[in-house]
């Protein structure tokens, strides 16, 4: 009866509001402050992860109350009914995925009561992204493209009035630059954090710099964005907490003999006091919630009614205080009209520790598989995006496979998934919302090739165990089979494309039935042993591809003349492609070279030895080493071990020392060096004729724990390269960043843990150089990555760990399949060059085509399959420095494109867009900001200035769009459909057509 009881409580407050007025949103809706006091804002929010200890349904349903009491849609629900109540009262939405699954449910009438809400600005939504991503571990791509997804929600369903302005990164464990420079390319006026070195905090706290501006690109101009850090994480002030998850005391007032009015206001008041000394404005902003609050919002709302009632109150007894509700959004814009200047900030935040033995670096690698598999997730996201377009893929049932893989990964960016910080039952729950989620896609990619060639009934078939060189489509006979392969770059590619195929003699062939040089290698020995891994394929298939956009390949088994016995084939194929062991009684050294490269391998130890490319000889030494867990297993910070958030070594690392086994594939195309370093240790060593990398191919696991000791296992690059303390690390795969070893921007860090302290991030490149050398490591996944001395470079590949960091997760990091350790494998390309400004286009380009390869598709035919090239349009049109990031449907009738000058440095350069504008029949183009959801021209951001600037900001001082925004129509001439992009600019288009 109390349940029915307050739900017509809440239809009576609903139906007020049956019909939205004309919105009334923006800085006009916000309280007002008062002069010559400390205008206090207290923002009600609650911080939902979309999954970390429960699945993200778990959370939202409130299933599993045992593991955490959560549950969304409570939260949801009771957070409208109390805005209703009362027009002063403000709440924040952050995460766009559960307010879309909760609003879908919600009656018409209960909808238009939220429209009006978010109107009047007193639901507000910040952030805006589907999720909270993290900034170590995720690339610049799949951010952009979960804001995108979120940000259209929004204005899809509530207009202008929703679109956020604020960036709410308060739970990652760390914060990037390109970050916070994708807040500023979307025109957000600021972005607020709760996590940063707890030696920065302590040094800000007493500097007045908890807010700042930070220049968030080297390479951009009007990058500058405010940033501010919150005071006390992001929870409520201490005793102050009134969620009904809390033990702190409501505010009793009245005749109550438990009246504790007085009490509870002196408390906040001198918390307030010491808080604004650490601020230099009279402003200051207190988040009023934590993880999953407000499931009954009445309680928290009403004592926070009182809080403002009776704090406020005191203004009449000479107090200086004024508290109100209030959101971000109107903190910052409070902070913009006081004219002032505030600190600079130029690098990152990385790494983050929360005290002298806990650096949060280990997480950088955490879960290595997964990291891998949400890459996938990204790869095929953006064939499927593009094959759409392509094909004008338009039926119910394939948007909603497209959106439901958008959905996927935008969950997977959440700063505990794509992190590896969440629970095992958790971590397998999200690999199976990705992979039902490309399994549904893999639909369309089939719908639209058999649009797209002449195999109008292909089967187009993924194979997603490539990594350990096995497809179920070519597992039994690859005779007559078909490789359609996708190219997703903007600009032709020159690649090598590898098969699983059972041992025969092949030929292959392009679309004119031209023979293709193909090659059979083995598969190693240690990929055949894995368990459960069918072995019909003990070989690949290696050919070179060159593709525009669609090509197609045709493979067959060469026919057994009648002169030759089956024994005699077999003997001519295994000539050719045997692997051959090195023989160190002839020669102390092994040389495997082509055109390109040169490697030396000393056969007494089995190890790379030397790298000689583009001109350069290095010696290089590449090893694989183990940093043992520390054996705490406590929260006390001194007897803390390593876990799924923190990197803490016991000690030095320990190098793999024993003579490594060597075989070795001298191909004509491609040559192998086979390595054999333990039983849990081995790797293929590749140079390809015509690519000018050397790849690393390593597997990993089960690592042993027979010992009880967890352990990290790491390759290292050792050199000669003089490089003085310093190293490079991308931002989220976008511009690099200077690392100073054991030196940090703006405090003296603690290095007490001085292994961990060194890590930092790497999403896509690691780099050292000195006057002459330079030496670039490009990774398939985030890892962990360091330079602990001079010439040296290191990357975290797998971890596993019997003890818990005892940071929330609540179990050790130790991945298991089929009853042991989780065996992971990759892929490292390594390239030596000149020393140059970082990084040359060579280094950049390839690192696109590392993270966007061929995707291939499986079919079986007896003709040769060709392209309808008509259907493609033409992106020669691209210079070559700029890069196709995006290409896909926007709305009916509606294709955005992203395109980027991949270049930090360099020239200027333009091209002009009507030729594809025109491919594709357009009618308008329009430009947007980067998420694609708001013109360009309309783009208006508050500029704060530094202090080092020597002026004050001006009033109404604005950030606008950096050049003039492209508005053409299919009536313009094709000179105003000019496009220009300086180095690493992005630009985003809309076209209709």
């Amino acid at each position: 009866m109390e349940y029915f009881g307050r739900v017509l409580i809440f239809i009576a407050l609903v139906l007020p509001y049956a019909s939205v007025s004309e919105a009334t949103c923006g800085f006009e809706t916000c309280p007002k402050t008062r002069l010559n006091m400390i205008n206090v804002h207290l923002v009600p929010h609650s911080h939902d992860d979309v999954g970390w200890l429960k699945t993200v349904d778990q959370y939202y349903y409130g299933s599993q109350n045992k593991i955490q009491h959560a549950g969304v849609q409570y939260i949801l629900d009771t957070v409208v009914q109390e805005l209703l109540k009362d027009s002063s009262r403000r709440f924040i939405q952050v995460e766009t995925f559960f307010f879309a699954k909760w609003y879908s449910e919600q009656s018409d009438t209960v909808q238009q009561a939220v429209q009006k809400l978010v109107a009047e600005g007193r639901l507000e939504f910040t952030g805006g992204a589907w999720s909270m991503n993290d900034e170590a571990t995720v690339h610049y791509q799949s951010v952009i493209d979960q804001f995108n997804l979120g940000l259209k929600y929004l204005k899809d369903n509530f207009g202008d009035c929703a679109r956020p302005t604020i960036g709410w990164q308060i739970d990652p464990f760390g914060h990037s630059r390109e970050m916070a420079s994708i807040f500023a390319q979307m025109g957000y006026h600021g972005e607020f954090f709760a996590r940063m070195d707890y030696l920065d905090k302590r040094k800000r706290l007493g500097d007045l710099g908890m807010e700042m501006i930070w220049k968030s690109s080297e390479a951009l101009k009007n990058s500058e964005i405010f940033t501010g850090m919150l005071y006390n994480h992001y929870s409520a002030p201490p005793g102050f907490c009134f969620d009904i998850n809390c033990q702190d005391a409501p505010i009793i007032d009245g005749d109550s003999y438990d009246n504790n009015v007085a009490e509870r206001v002196d408390g906040f008041i001198e918390y307030i006091k010491n808080m604004s000394k650490s601020f230099r404005t009279p402003h200051i902003m207190v988040p009023m919630g934590d993880d999953f609050q407000y499931e009954d919002a009445e309680v928290n709302f009403k004592n926070m009614d009182k809080l403002i009632q009776y704090v406020n109150a005191r203004q009449s007894e000479g107090s200086q205080i004024n508290v109100f509700y209030s959101t971000p959004s109107c903190y910052l814009y409070e902070l913009y009209k006081l004219e002032q200047t505030w600190p600079n900030k130029t690098q990152d935040f990385f790494p983050y520790s929360s005290d002298s033995h806990s650096y949060w670096t280990g997480y950088f690698t955490s879960r290595p598989t997964q990291k891998r598999f949400e890459r996938d997730g990204n790869h095929f996201l953006q064939v499927v995006k593009q094959l759409g377009v392509l094909a004008n893929l338009t039926t119910v049932q394939q948007s909603e496979n497209l959106e439901n893989l958008s959905q996927a990964m935008g969950i997977m960016q959440h700063h505990d998934a794509v992190t590896g910080t969440e629970k095992q039952a958790v971590a397998q729950d999200y690999d199976r919302l990705l992979s039902e989620a490309i399994v549904g896609a893999e639909s369309n990619a089939r719908d639209a090739l058999r649009i797209l060639t002449n195999l109008t009934s292909g089967a187009f078939e993924s194979c997603l165990e490539l990594n350990i060189s096995t497809c179920t489509f070519t597992q039994k006979s690859a005779n007559n089979v078909v490789v359609t392969v996708v190219n997703p770059l903007g600009h032709t590619s020159t690649q090598y494309v590898r098969v699983p195929v059972p041992k025969e003699n092949y030929i292959v062939t392009d679309e004119k039935a031209r023979e293709v040089p193909s090659e059979l290698v083995a598969v190693p020995w240690q990929i055949l042993s894995l368990e459960h891994r069918p072995n019909d394929t003990q070989h690949e298939l290696v050919f070179q591809a060159t593709v525009e956009k669609i090509s197609n390949f045709y493979i067959r088994i060469l026919p057994v003349p009648k002169h030759f016995s089956d024994n005699s084939v077999y003997d001519s194929v295994d000539t050719q492609n045997s692997i051959g062991h090195a023989n160190d009684e002839e020669s102390s050294e092994l040389v495997v070279e082509n055109s390109l490269i040169k490697l030396v391998f000393d056969t007494t130890t089995g190890v790379l030895k030397t790298v000689e490319m583009n001109g350069i000889t290095e010696n290089i030494q590449q090893s694989f080493g183990i940093y043992k867990g520390f054996r705490g297993n406590n929260g006390e910070a001194q007897n803390r071990s390593s876990g799924a958030y923190i990197f803490r070594p016991d000690g030095n690392i320990e190098i793999l020392s024993d003579k490594v086994e060597l075989s070795v594939y001298d191909g004509t195309k491609v040559k192998e060096v086979h390595q054999h370093f333990n039983e849990f240790v081995s790797q293929v060593v590749r140079i390809y004729d015509g690519i000018n990398r050397v790849e690393f191919e390593w597997l990993v696991g089960p690592i042993p724990i027979d010992d009880e000791v967890g352990r990290e296992i790491v390759t290292r690059f050792t050199t000669n390269i003089a490089s003085n303390g310093k190293f490079y690390t991308d931002s989220n795969g976008r511009e690099m960043l200077e690392r100073d070893r054991n030196k940090r921007e703006n405090f003296d860090a603690d290095m007490t843990e001085s292994v961990s302290g060194n890590y930092y991030p790497v999403t896509a490149q690691i780099s050292l150089q000195d006057d002459k050398k330079r030496i670039t490591l490009l990774n398939d996944r985030a890892q962990g990555g360091a330079s602990l001395r001079d010439g040296e470079l290191e990357l975290m590949l797998h971890r596993r760990l019997l003890n818990d960091d005892a940071f929330g997760v609540g179990e050790a990091l130790n991945e298991e399949q089929y009853g042991t350790g989780l065996i992971a494998r990759g892929k490292i390309s390594l390239i030596l060059d000149a020393a140059s400004e970082i990084p040359n286009h060579a280094e950049r380009s390839t690192q696109l085509e590392l993270h966007l390869p061929f995707w291939k598709f499986f079919s079986k035919s007896n003709n040769v399959a060709s392209v309808k090239r008509n259907l493609l349009p033409d992106f020669d049109v691209f210079p070559r420095s700029v890069g196709l990031l995006s290409f896909e449907k926007y709305d009916q009738n509606q294709i955005l494109i992203r395109v980027e000058n991949f270049n930090s440095i360099g020239n200027v350069v333009s091209f002009n867009i009507y030729p594809l504008f025109e491919s594709l029949d357009g009618k308008e183009i329009w430009e947007t900001t980067l998420d694609g959801n708001l013109l360009l021209s309309e783009m208006k951001r508050f500029k704060f200035n530094q202090d080092s600037s020597g002026s004050n900001p001006a009033d109404s001082d604005y950030f606008y769009a950096p050049h003039r925004p492209l508005e053409a129509n299919s009536t313009m001439e094709a000179s105003q459909f000019a496009v220009t992009l300086v180095p690493m600019q992005i630009r985003t288009f809309i076209i209709k057509q």
